[in-house]
């Protein structure tokens, strides 16, 4: 019973553990991209993938050596048949032992093992390649779920800013009303926009813990509970710099992406597949060896002979009165030893083999073609993979710039609307304007708050992509 509970307090003990290190641990970006890249399931299934073609790549080393195989036979025989070793007909049970050992190598294939191995090895490259391309996407997915929630945080504290200064307000007018300075429908007005700012405020709320979710989820998470990030400080600086052209970048992100190494390694890898057909068309040379021994209970030996008389075989012509005979000899037998007949069965035997390709069905020559195909779709691969890289510069290049001019003129706009909503709630308080025009004024400055927001992320994240096309680490700043 002691040993029960133990056993089951450790289970809750490792069940509960990682939750509590989580709820006492904030997340930096970059402890988020150092944990998915050792937890991360997709990337683990990546490595898994690039080790199992590391095991095809000794294989294919292994080819160049001779194989060498044993084999080991133990039987009996009932009924009459040939012995294999005596080549006499037996007819009473008889056990047999077979022992063998063969030896075979390719002396020459067209090259095909060569071309194997250098295609294995292409492949090997064009792996890690493919895990580095991978990481490079849940980092672009980690950035992007970080800002979104930064994103999320800031407008849901601009909510419960203007939410805050709204119910202020709503004390204020409620006084004003009851003393008679204000009518009634200013108060109701002033509520109206609070509980509308209250819906704002929740709805912020629910995009926060959605976003975290989201960021939770990423990094493999089984809950977003207790799951918060640091908040880093950055800014928009007063002149934003990004890269002066997209083809600045692309030319930096030819040399620097994983992808585009990938598809250039995949058209030496269709190459190759290439050699490889040509080289099984062509004749083959084989080296092959063997020895083998035996033993059979049917072999067996003459011991000695016992005397048995005298037997006529005859007459002496043309006398024929004289006989002849012959003296009679009775053999007697004892089996040959298992030593012996393993020493005098021995069989050894060495052979050259040259196959040389016919006529299989058009095999080979349809191969060849399918190979000549692969290397045309290897390097429209390639031109797809650049194209597409491009367009993703020429996208996020032209998405900075525009985020760059839309933050600027919502910075314009949110210090003209600071200003005009400071004088509107000086007069809305002396009673000189009405809460309809109060909480338009109040609308256009939450507004551009959270347009100038919304650039902010946009110019960041976007700037991110840029710099990490360039070979940069990603970073917030």
């Amino acid at each position: 019973m002691i040993l029960l509970r133990r056993l089951l307090a450790l289970l809750i003990l490792l069940f509960v553990l990682p939750a509590i290190v989580q709820a006492q641990k904030v997340w930096s970006l970059e402890d988020c991209i150092n944990y998915a890249l050792t937890n991360n399931i997709q990337i683990k299934q990546q490595r898994l993938s690039l080790k199992l073609q590391e095991y095809t790549l000794l294989q294919s080393k292994t080819q160049f050596l001779p194989s060498l195989n044993g084999n080991v036979y133990h039987g009996y025989n009932f009924g009459k048949t040939v012995d294999r070793y005596t080549n006499s007909f037996a007819e009473a049970r008889v056990q047999s032992d077979n022992f063998s050992i063969s030896s075979q190598m390719t002396l020459f294939n067209g090259f095909t093992l060569l071309n194997t191995l250098s295609k294995n090895k292409l492949l090997i490259q064009s792996g890690k390649y493919d895990v580095e391309k991978m990481q490079n996407d849940i980092c672009l997915n980690l950035a992007s779920g970080y800002l979104n929630i930064l994103f999320n945080q800031e407008l849901l504290a601009n909510a419960e800013g203007q939410l805050a200064i709204t119910q202020q307000q709503v004390g204020r007018t409620k006084t004003l009303v009851e003393v008679g300075t204000l009518a009634k429908g200013n108060l109701l007005n002033i509520e109206a926009q609070a509980a509308a700012e209250e819906l704002q405020k929740v709805t912020a709320e629910n995009q926060l813990k959605l976003s975290y979710l989201i960021l939770a989820q990423i990094l493999d998470f089984r809950s977003a509970d207790s799951f918060d990030i640091v908040r880093p400080s950055f800014a928009v600086p007063d002149k934003p710099v990004i890269a002066s052209s997209p083809n600045v970048v692309y030319a930096l992100a030819l040399e620097t992406q994983p992808q585009v190494k990938s598809a250039e390694i995949l058209i030496e890898t269709a190459e190759k597949d290439l050699a490889i057909a040509r080289g099984n068309a062509s004749p083959s040379i084989t080296f092959q060896g063997s020895w083998s021994t035996g033993y059979s209970g049917a072999s067996q030996e003459v011991s000695g002979y016992t005397y048995g008389g005298l037997q006529e075989v005859g007459y002496v012509l043309p006398d024929t009165s004289m006989k002849v005979v012959s003296p009679i000899f009775s053999p007697s037998f004892n089996k040959i030893t298992f030593e012996n007949q393993i020493n005098d069965n021995q069989n050894k035997s060495l052979g050259f083999f040259l196959t040389i390709p016919i006529f299989n069905g058009l095999q080979q020559r349809t191969n060849i073609s399918r190979a000549k195909i692969g290397i045309e779709n290897a390097r429209l691969n390639l031109e797809q993979t650049k194209n597409t890289l491009n367009q993703d510069i020429q996208r996020s290049h032209a998405d900075a710039i525009a985020s760059i001019n839309k933050y600027k003129a919502a910075k314009k706009s949110v210090d003209a609307m600071e200003e005009a909503f400071f004088y509107m709630q000086q007069k809305f308080d002396v009673g000189m304007v009405n809460s309809v025009d109060y909480n338009e004024a109040k609308k256009n400055l939450s507004k551009s708050q959270s347009d100038m927001l919304q650039a902010k992320y946009e110019y960041v994240f976007k700037k991110t992509i840029l710099d990490f096309y360039m070979g940069k680490p990603i970073v917030l700043n």
